[in-house]
C-alpha cells in the first residue's frame, strides 16, 4: 500500500497541530499539514495578518483549517488547546497572543521568537533582517564596497519554518509534553557551515566577496542572465574542470594540471587568465544552453533561475512537483516524495487551497491526557534510535546531526580510498593530519560514530546489510541516485528483508527525473531553487546568500521528513522510503515567491535591503571599535521600522537621518538605544561577534569538545531547546574508523578469526 493513498496511513495522521504562529513560522504548519497532519489555523475575526498578503496566505495556509476564535482568552480556544498535540506560536511577534502553554498541558507547544524566550536580548524585537544581521551570515554576504545585503525573499524565515516542524516532531518523540523554545538567531548561525565555531583558532571574522568564492569568481555573466560555476579544486571537481577545458578549449586550460589545481596556491596571472577564457565562453551562450551542456556532459554549472525557468523546469515536471493550488497553476506540492515497500511513489498528499475564514467545523477530540512522569530521568528525545548514515559533504551530515544532538546514534559508514570530501579539502601543507585534520567535517559531524567498509567487497556489503538489518532503524544517504542501487543498498532491495526500514535520499535533484544524475553541491543549488537570483543589488550580478544556502536549508526538510518517517514506524511497525531534492526544499521554501509571478507576471529580483513592506528598512555604517588590542571596522546596525510610528520615533530619535545617527555611534548603543523605544535595531555580527554576545552565551550555543587530532574547539548546537528532554554533543567529529571495534564486536559479534580474514581480504578498507 502507498503509504498516502489513504488517509488513515499518512505520515503524521492522527496529530493535531493548532497553529498561532505569525508570519516567521507560517512555513511549519504547511510543512506539518503535507506531511499529514490535522493543521488548525486560529484566526481573529479580521484574519489572520498574512491575508493582507495573498500569496504568502496561499503558500503557507495551504492544507490548513481555519477557525475564528474572539480573541486569546475565548472558551472555544482553551477547548481547543487541551486537544493538541502540537501548538505552534510566535510569541511577542506583532499581533500575536500572549499564551499560556499550560493552556494544552498534554502538547509540544513550540514557541518561535527572534532571539529564544529566556536571556538578556529575548524582548529584543527583530524581523527576517535582523534576524539574519545578527546570525553572522549577512555579514558576509555581498560586496566588499557595501553594506551587508540580506536575501530579498525571507531566508531567515525558510531556516526556521523547516527546524521549527523538525523541533515539534522532536518533541513529540520523547513522548512527553515539552516546551520548545526556538532561537531564530541560533537557527540561521547553521548556515555559516560551522565557520563561527572556529573564530578562536583561526581569528577570521567573516568577509564579504561578491561574486567570488575565495579568489575565482562563482558568478558569471552570459548571454542573457547568469550563472554558477566554481573554479575550485579538489578531486570531486576534477570531471567537471576537464569538461569545461574540452568546451572552451583554450591554450590557457589545455596548460593546467586539474588534478593539482587549487586556487588558493596557484598566482594570480594564472587564475585571471583562466577567468578570462571562461568568462568569454559563458558570455557567447544563453543560460539555457549551457544548462543544456551541464545536464549533457555533468559540468558542474547551473543557471541563476528566475521564476520563469523554475516553473519551465523538465526536471521539476517529470517529479510532478508542481500542482495546482486555488487560482495557481503551479504551487509547489510538497517537499518529499514518499514510496512504501511495493515500490510506488507520490507527493506526499495532494494539497488543499488555503482556506476561507473560519471556514471548517472542527472535528472534536476529547482533551489530550499529559503523559505520566517518568520513573527516571528524561532522555534525549531521540534516544534509542539507530540510523545509519551514507554520504559526504555538507547537507546530508547536517540532517542526521540534528539527531545526534538529541540523542540519537548515527553511525556514519565511510571510506578510506575515498573519503568524504570534506576531508579532502583539508588536505595542504597546512594541514599536519591528513584526512583527520578536517575542520568543517568535524563541526557538521559532531558526536556521531564511525566505521570503514570497502563497499567495493562483497563481504563488505554483506555486513553492511546486517547492520541495516540488525541495528539500524533508519538510512540517511545522499549519494548520486545510482550509487546505493549498484551497492545493492537501496530501499527496494533493503526493504525486502527489512520492512519496517525507514530511509531518506537527499541529494541534489532527487532520485528520479531527467537531471537526476546531474551533479552540483550548494552553490549549483542555490543558483537552480532562485536564491541567487533573489540576493544581491538591483545594479550588480547576483550574489547568492553567503556560504551556498541550500547546503543549510535542505538538512531542516530532510530531517522532517526523516522524523516524520520513524515517527509513522512507531505507530504502524512500518517503514518508508522519503526522496528529497535540495533544490526543491530551497523551491518550497520561495514558495510565495514563485506565486506572486504567477499572479502578476512580474518576477521579483534582488533589491539589496529594500522591503517595500516597511517604513524604513536598511543596514547602516557605525562606528569603528575596540575589541582587545584590536581596532575592528566595517561595523553595521540593521533598522526596520514597520509602521507611521515607529518611523516617527525612529526619526524622533535620530533627528530625522538615520545614517547620520549611526555614523557616530556604536552598533551597540545604536540598537539598545532604538529597541528600548520598541524600534527593531540588530548589530550586524561578524564571526567573532558571536563569541561576545550575550545571548549566544546565555543560550549555550557553544559546546566545548577536544577532538584527538585537531585539539580543543567549540561546536554549536542547533535553534531549539526542549523543557523536559536535554541535548546536547558528547563527542567531536568522528576519525576515520574510529568505533571499528565497536561495530564488528558489539554490534555485529565477529570473532578474531572472522576479523583477521575479512581484515586480510580488504573489506575494512584499512
Amino acid at each position: 500500500m502507498l503509504v498516502e493513498d489513504n488517509p488513515g496511513e499518512r505520515l503524521l495522521d492522527g496529530v493535531r497541530v493548532v497553529d498561532l504562529a505569525g508570519e516567521p513560522a507560517a512555513m511549519s504548519g504547511r510543512i506539518l499539514a503535507d506531511l499529514g497532519a490535522e493543521v488548525i489555523l486560529v484566526e481573529p475575526p479580521t484574519g489572520h495578518p498574512l491575508r493582507a498578503l495573498p500569496d504568502r496566505f496561499a503558500a503557507w495556509a495551504a492544507g490548513k483549517q481555519s477557525v475564528v476564535v474572539d480573541g486569546p482568552d475565548a472558551g472555544a480556544l482553551a477547548d481547543l488547546l487541551r486537544t493538541a498535540e502540537v501548538v505552534i506560536d510566535t510569541p511577542g511577534f506583532p499581533g500575536a497572543w500572549a499564551l499560556d502553554p499550560a493552556l494544552a498541558p498534554a502538547a509540544v507547544w513550540v514557541s518561535v521568537t527572534p532571539f529564544g524566550l529566556t536571556g538578556p536580548r529575548a524582548g529584543w524585537r527583530a524581523s527576517d533582517l535582523g534576524v539574519m544581521a545578527a546570525s553572522g551570515n549577512m555579514y558576509c554576504t555581498g560586496d566588499p564596497d557595501r553594506e551587508p545585503v540580506r536575501c530579498t525573499e525571507p531566508s531567515g524565515y525558510a531556516h526556521v519554518g523547516a527546524e521549527t516542524a523538525f523541533a515539534a516532531l522532536t518533541g513529540l518523540a520523547s513522548g512527553r509534553a515539552q516546551r520548545v523554545d526556538v532561537s531564530m538567531q541560533e537557527v540561521v548561525f547553521v548556515a555559516n557551515m560551522s565557520t563561527p565555531a572556529r573564530f578562536p583558532q583561526t581569528g577570521f571574522r567573516g568577509a564579504r566577496r561578491g561574486a567570488n568564492i575565495g579568489r575565482t569568481r562563482e558568478i558569471w555573466p552570459t548571454r542573457d542572465g547568469f550563472v554558477s560555476f566554481g573554479l575550485r579544486g579538489g578531486k570531486a571537481r576534477v570531471p567537471s574542470l576537464e569538461t569545461l577545458t574540452r568546451l572552451v578549449d583554450t591554450p590557457t586550460l589545455r596548460a593546467i594540471d586539474w588534478s593539482t589545481f587549487s586556487p588558493n596556491t596557484a598566482d594570480d596571472e594564472t587564475l585571471r587568465a583562466v577567468e578570462a577564457d571562461v568568462a568569454a565562453y559563458f558570455a557567447q551562450h544563453s543560460m539555457q544552453e549551457l544548462y543544456d551542456i551541464a545536464c549533457e556532459t555533468n559540468l558542474m554549472l547551473a543557471p541563476i533561475n528566475s521564476p520563469r525557468e523554475i516553473l519551465d523546469s523538465a526536471q521539476l515536471a517529470a517529479r510532478e512537483f508542481f500542482g495546482p493550488l486555488g487560482e495557481y497553476e503551479k504551487a509547489p506540492a510538497a517537499f518529499v516524495t514518499i514510496e512504501s515497500a511495493d515500490g510506488r511513489a507520490a507527493r506526499s498528499r495532494p494539497i488543499s487551497p488555503a482556506p476561507a475564514l473560519d471556514a471548517h467545523a472542527i472535528r472534536p477530540r476529547p482533551p489530550k491526557v499529559p503523559a505520566s512522569p517518568a520513573a527516571a530521568p528524561p532522555s534525549g528525545a531521540w534516544s534509542g534510535t539507530n540510523i545509519l548514515e551514507f554520504g559526504s559533504g555538507a547537507a546530508g551530515p547536517i540532517a542526521t546531526r540534528y539527531f545526534v544532538e538529541h540523542g540519537a546514534t548515527v553511525l556514519r559508514v565511510e571510506s578510506k580510498s575515498r573519503p568524504d570530501f570534506l576531508r579532502v579539502y583539508a588536505l595542504g601543507p597546512k594541514n599536519p593530519h591528513g584526512l583527520e585534520g578536517a575542520p568543517m567535517f568535524d563541526g557538521l559531524n559532531v558526536g556521531k560514530r564511525d566505521v570503514t567498509f570497502n563497499l567495493k567487497q562483497p563481504k563488505a556489503i554483506e555486513l553492511v546489510r546486517r547492520l541495516v538489518l540488525e541495528w539500524a532503524d533508519a538510512v540517511a544517504e545522499n549519494f548520486a541516485p545510482r550509487a546505493m542501487r549498484g551497492f545493492g543498498l537501496d530501499y527496494a532491495s533493503l526493504a525486502t528483508d527489512k520492512p519496517d526500514l525507514v530511509m531518506i535520499s537527499a541529494c541534489l535533484n532527487g532520485q528520479t527525473g531527467p537531471h537526476r544524475h546531474y551533479p552540483g553541491f550548494g552553490g549549483q543549488g542555490s543558483a537552480l531553487a532562485g536564491y541567487n537570483f533573489l540576493t544581491g543589488w538591483p545594479d550588480r550580478e547576483p550574489v547568492g546568500p553567503h556560504a551556498t544556502i541550500t547546503d543549510s536549508l535542505a538538512p531542516r526538510f530532510v530531517a522532517t521528513g526523516l522524523a516524520a518517517g520513524l515517527l509513522y514506524r512507531r505507530r504502524t511497525g512500518r517503514g518508508v522510503h522519503l526522496d528529497v531534492s535540495q533544490v526543491e526544499a530551497a523551491i518550497y521554501s520561495l514558495s510565495p515567491w514563485l506565486l506572486e509571478f504567477q499572479r502578476t507576471g512580474h518576477a521579483r529580483s534582488r533589491a539589496g535591503n529594500s522591503n517595500d513592506r516597511a517604513r524604513f528598512h536598511g543596514v547602516l555604517a557605525c562606528a569603528s571599535e575596540t575589541v582587545g588590542e584590536q581596532v575592528v571596522d566595517d561595523r553595521w546596525v540593521a533598522i526596520a521600522a514597520w509602521t507611521d510610528d515607529e518611523l516617527a520615533t525612529l526619526d524622533e530619535i535620530t533627528g530625522g537621518d538615520p545614517a547620520a545617527y549611526t555614523r557616530d555611534r556604536t552598533r551597540i548603543e545604536v540598537a539598545e538605544t532604538l529597541q528600548a523605544a520598541g524600534i527593531e535595531a540588530v548589530p550586524v555580527e561578524d564571526f567573532g561577534d558571536v563569541h561576545s554576545d550575550p545571548q549566544v552565551a546565555h543560550r549555550e550555543h557553544f559546546v566545548a569538545l577536544t577532538h584527538p587530532f585537531l585539539g580543543d574547539g567549540l561546536y554549536e548546537r542547533n535553534g531549539f531547546r526542549l523543557s523536559d528532554a536535554p541535548s546536547s554533543y558528547k563527542r567531536p567529529g568522528p576519525t576515520l574508523g574510529q568505533d571499528q571495534d565497536w561495530v564488528l564486536d558489539a554490534v555485529l559479534g565477529l570473532s578474531p578469526v572472522e576479523r583477521a580474514a575479512l581484515e586480510s581480504a580488504g573489506v575494512f578498507d584499512s
